[in-house]
């Protein structure tokens, strides 16, 4: 069964960082594009940032140059590091991968003050 685990959120302050985690099992990662969304409160769904199987990377404009998403297909792991972190970076972020129809993770809650 592919099943999708979050983890590494937390609090910090503005200016912080943190490094979200995401182990996969199920599938290899390495052989399926992967994503971050987020859900900030309040309001819907929105993209971070995606990596395709050639490695090639996308992000969200207000992340860029901040965040980087990356994996370790040995661990079998998605990662989504986070810099300079923003009060409105405040969100549950999710995990995808781009399997069948989609699969999400349950979920890892980030707050910024």
């Amino acid at each position: 069964d592919v099943q999708l685990v979050e983890s590494g959120g937390g609090l910090v302050q503005s200016g912080g960082s943190l490094r979200l985690s995401c182990v996969a099992s199920g599938f290899a990662i390495s052989e399926h594009g992967m994503s971050w969304v987020r859900r900030p409160p309040g309001k819907d769904l929105e993209y971070v940032a995606t990596i395709n199987t050639d490695g090639r990377t996308h992000y969200r404009e207000s992340v860029e140059g901040r965040f980087t998403i990356s994996r370790d297909n040995t661990k079998n792991t998605l990662y989504l590091q986070m810099n300079s972190l923003k009060s409105e970076d405040t969100a549950v972020y999710y995990c995808g991968a781009y399997v069948d129809s989609g699969y999400w993770g349950q979920g890892t809650q980030v707050t910024v003050s």
